[in-house]
């Protein structure tokens, strides 16, 4: 399992025309579905006076959660084209939204999935692309004589604290890279039994 994972850093937006058929597309980084179904409703809105709005999405770093919507378009011309550009490029967390205003001649089936797809890319093409990393929580309580062995650890390791709490049994919560995750939890735990 790879602990990165690519995403977007900026939102984009593209544009493709054809046969009077205008297609605006729109690439949001999101990360959770009520985020997604905001968006899509304020798209909805803004554009009502559109034929179709087609959207696609992929969630989590594992890229299993996923869903490609045409809208009233036939079957996969719209949603696949769409959520094939989100797996070319191999991101994630991302929404990709095509609202399309139709120009009075059908384009048929092949017509549409370039149309989609173009657009999608575009809108992709205008967004910066990021890499992240997988992170994983590791919470740690101690005892306070052990600070300085503990930030030593934190030091050496660089996690992110996430919270600390200092009393008599301290708390430390650290956000590191999934793959070392397992190796911080083990030099944590040695230090008790100095």
């Amino acid at each position: 399992m790879t602990d990165e994972y690519k995403t977007l850093k900026t939102e984009g937006e593209g544009y493709y025309t054809e046969k009077r058929s205008k297609f605006l597309a729109f690439a949001h980084h999101v990360e959770t579905l009520d985020e997604i179904k905001e968006l899509l409703a304020g798209y909805r809105k803004k554009y009502y006076d559109a034929r179709h709005v087609c959207y696609a999405y992929m969630l989590g770093a594992e890229r299993l959660e996923f869903r490609a919507n045409d809208d009233g378009e036939p079957s996969s011309t719209a949603g696949k084209p769409i959520l094939g550009q989100i797996n070319s490029n191999e991101l994630t967390d991302i929404l990709i939204v095509v609202v399309r205003y139709y120009g009075g001649v059908n384009l048929g089936t092949s017509g549409l999935i370039v149309a989609y797809r173009e657009a999608a890319a575009d809108a992709l093409a205008h967004s910066e692309i990021e890499t992240r990393q997988v992170e994983e929580i590791v919470t740690y309580t101690f005892a306070y004589p052990l600070i300085n062995d503990v930030m030593r650890i934190v030091k050496e390791m660089q996690p992110r604290i996430v919270s600390q709490t200092y009393d008599n049994t301290c708390e430390i919560k650290l956000s590191i890279r999934k793959s070392e995750a397992e190796q911080l939890r083990n030099r944590l735990s040695k230090l008790s039994f100095e």
